[in-house]
């Protein structure tokens, strides 16, 4: 039903006349409807020229009042012109931020109808002020004035009700976000605790029954290398074959200018190497670098100048092959960072005898070679992702290289590992704590898991944690926050130009 200014005005008129406490003005009406069902209302007044006087006044009032009503009412109506063809459009809005979030729903102040509704109650409240401003009857001053209170009231909610839409929905929102990202936390935490307190059993003697490396212990500390603290470079271990013929154990410190590798000692068990009895020890003096390992019984390391992988029998210290690698560089070209001479870094592990290095064709890029270890030819090769130079060394375990860096003098960080079971690459965040600087020589042994390390002169070595077959991760691409310490986001394998990765 649409307003009609004339029959708003007659009405606040005949309200003024019979308003409670004003004189009677009204001696009698008459009443009827005609044919056409209008309705007449006959009213009489008393000749008096004084409220004859102040019903002109608020006559004239009240057609001030009524075209002041009409301009707010017409502006009322261009805005809501206006804002047609704004609906398709909040309403498009409306159900797109419903598809992206469909708990949340659009605020009252976005809605059209709710502008003009806040308009037209500040057109009324204008509009209450004029008429108390220049009607002087009392009891129809208490009337508007009253009816400026609520109107008042109503414009005061509707400004809370749009102020606290919008604060309430964004500091919801922000609540949640950071619930949520406390809660990823916490269940981050309470996994890796759970798994820090319970391991499992740790998989036997030169088993791969696990769902890969899972965390490195605190560093064990042996003792100084026999040859004293100036000799700084060097690699030490156990027999890296998974099921080795006797529990030896071996040194060999690299001159004190950090390449040249011409002696070495074997002890047959641990607490002969405590000790430093029942030794043997022997020279070769054609080692280059500290890139050696031992792989049942017998020695294999870099030939001193040259791309050869040469191979010393340690029952006898009789060097009994030497073959040269494939487009391996050598004399230094991309070597390990801060670790000079490690052009050729030999492994091993459950599944057999490897070699890290890399080449011109790679770009420098680390590239993985198994070995035959009774003729060091190479059986199956794969390409990396990772620059050589770039990391502080790396080791095999369960055919699963795991590449290291250095975070700073006292920390490094497995941050890469290759699958050559599945040519995939992974992401990965294991701290490893050291305690001097440099690392060297970084030995596994499948035997009892744990890690070698020669460094800065000082034996040292590192109990590992794997995963439980159920704990594996599925060898797919999956979001996983950083600091995880499992194989957690694989990366496209990579190859050099012009050859397929294998």
């Amino acid at each position: 039903m649409q307003s009609d200014p004339a029959l708003l005005a007659s009405f606040l008129l005949l309200l003024f006349l019979v308003l409670p406490g004003q004189p009677q003005l009204v001696r009698g009406t008459l009443n009827s409807m005609d044919e056409s069902g209008t309705f007449q209302c006959v009213v009489h007044l008393p000749n008096s020229s004084i409220f004859l006087q102040q019903l002109e006044q608020l006559q004239s009032t009240l057609q001030d009042l009524i075209g002041k009503y009409e301009q707010q009412l017409s502006r009322a109506k261009e805005y809501t012109h206006t804002t047609e063809d704004q609906d398709s459009q909040t309403l498009e809005l409306s159900h797109m931020l419903e598809a992206r979030n469909p708990g949340v729903t659009a605020s009252h102040s976005d809605n059209p109808a709710f502008n003009l509704l806040r308009l037209k109650l500040d057109g009324a409240q204008e509009l209450a002020a004029q008429l108390q401003a220049k009607t002087g009857v009392s009891g129809a001053m208490e009337l508007i004035h009253q009816l400026q209170n609520q109107v008042t009231n109503a414009s005061l909610a509707l400004k809370l009700l749009a102020d606290s839409d919008y604060h309430s929905f964004h500091t919801l929102q922000e609540e949640v976000d950071i619930l949520e990202g406390r809660l990823s936390e916490c269940e981050r935490e309470k996994e890796q605790e759970q798994s820090s307190r319970y391991p499992g059993p740790p998989p036997a003697p030169g088993s791969c029954t696990h769902g890969g490396l899972q965390k490195v212990g605190r560093p064990l500390v042996l003792k100084l290398n026999w040859r004293g603290l100036q000799y700084k470079a060097g690699a030490w271990g156990r027999d890296s074959a998974p099921n080795p013929s006797s529990s030896l154990y071996w040194v060999s410190p690299l001159r004190a200018d950090g390449r040249y590798f011409d002696y070495y000692r074997l002890h047959k068990s641990y607490d002969d190497l405590v000790l430093l009895k029942h030794y043997e020890q022997w020279k070769m003096g054609y080692g280059d670098g500290s890139g050696n390992t031992v792989y049942k019984n017998f020695m294999y390391f870099n030939y001193y100048g040259t791309r050869d992988m040469a191979k010393v029998d340690l029952s006898s210290n009789t060097l009994v092959l030497r073959r040269s690698l494939p487009g391996a560089t050598y004399n230094n070209r991309f070597s390990y960072a801060a670790v000079p001479w490690t052009t050729l870094d030999f492994a091993g592990d459950e599944k057999g005898l490897w070699v890290l290095y890399a080449t011109e064709e790679s770009k420098g890029n680390l590239v993985i070679s198994r070995l035959n270890d009774s003729t060091l030819e190479v059986e199956q090769t794969w390409y990396t992702s990772q620059y050589k130079p770039a990391l502080s060394g790396a080791f095999m375990a369960c055919g699963v290289l795991y590449a290291l860096r250095s975070l700073s003098t006292r920390q490094e960080e497995i941050f890469y590992a290759y699958d050559t079971t599945t040519s995939l690459e992974y992401r990965l965040s294991i701290r490893l704590d050291k305690m001097l600087e440099t690392l060297h020589g970084i030995n596994y042994c499948p035997w009892d898991h744990k890690l070698y390390v020669y460094n800065d002169g000082f034996l040292i070595n590192y109990d590992l944690t794997f995963l439980t077959l159920q704990e594996k991760l599925p060898n797919s691409p999956i979001k996983k926050p950083s600091g995880t310490s499992a194989l957690s986001k694989p990366i496209k394998p990579t190859s050099p130009p012009g050859q397929e990765t294998p």
